[in-house]
């Protein structure tokens, strides 16, 4: 079978933690080098972070040349923007606030070719990254992943859940927090988001659906790994650059 399979299927079935990188920064050198430190997975993020969609396909090009799985974050269920970064080669799709079982129907059409959805034909550069074969195997490759950062979700989490082709869900805890009440951050004291984020642990276990998650840092995405999280982000490329760079002001003072 000529076909890229998609590696982070094969951990999910093999019961192996998933280390995601997130990109902010408009860069086809960091997404490069960030592919070879050992992340299993990297996410360019064209909601929340600086990228355009031609600079995504140069971060994308980038990610091939390293052993990481190339994943997106849409800007928001938009069909065709969704398609257009897979014909980019995104391996799979995060799409930020999807809180009920149409919305996450409508992702995963976008995301499989008829007769499994409505994805429009003309792989472009997903083919290049994927092989010969991928428009047979797209369907059974490509991750469909919504994201669940809202109250609405977690009511409608169980039909969430139970809709085909949603292959991992991905918690988003600050957005979460803030339709909860509480403030970003509130995931790290006892509260409702917390509470809230072990509930949905559980329902996706139960319903045998691979669970994301992201994390302040390392220290968290250990103990996210921990409580049976698949997937983990230990913070994104900005802040970590932001914390590394104060370390060093502050060696150079001491």
């Amino acid at each position: 079978m000529d076909v890229r399979q998609n590696k982070l299927r094969e951990m999910v079935a093999a019961k192996k933690p998933i280390l995601n990188a997130w990109l902010s920064i408009p860069s086809g050198y960091l997404a490069e080098g960030a592919g070879h430190q050992g992340f299993h997975s990297i996410t360019i993020d064209l909601q929340h972070g600086m990228i355009g969609f031609e600079t995504a396909v140069a971060m994308l090009q980038a990610i091939s040349a390293t052993p990481a799985t190339p994943l997106v974050r849409a800007p928001s269920l938009d069909p065709a923007a969704i398609m257009q970064l897979l014909d980019a080669g995104a391996y799979g799709v995060v799409c930020p606030m999807i809180s009920t079982r149409a919305q996450a129907e409508e992702l995963v059409a976008a995301c499989r070719y008829p007769p499994d959805g409505a994805r429009s034909f003309g792989p472009a550069r997903g083919k290049l990254y994927g092989g010969p074969d991928y428009f047979d195997a797209a369907n059974r490759e490509i991750l469909a992943i919504p994201m669940i950062e809202t109250a609405e979700a977690v009511e409608n989490i169980s039909d969430i859940l139970s809709v085909p082709g949603v292959d991992m869900i991905y918690i988003g805890p600050n957005d979460l927090a803030l339709d909860l009440g509480e403030a970003p951050g509130a995931e790290l004291r006892e509260s409702t988001t917390s509470t809230t984020i072990a509930q949905i642990l559980d329902r996706a276990r139960s319903a045998k659906v691979a669970t994301g998650i992201f994390c302040s840092d390392g220290d968290l995405a250990r103990r996210r790994l921990a409580e049976g999280f698949d997937l983990v982000t230990p913070g994104n490329d900005f802040g970590v650059l932001m914390s590394a760079l104060q370390r060093e002001i502050e060696k150079s003072l001491s």
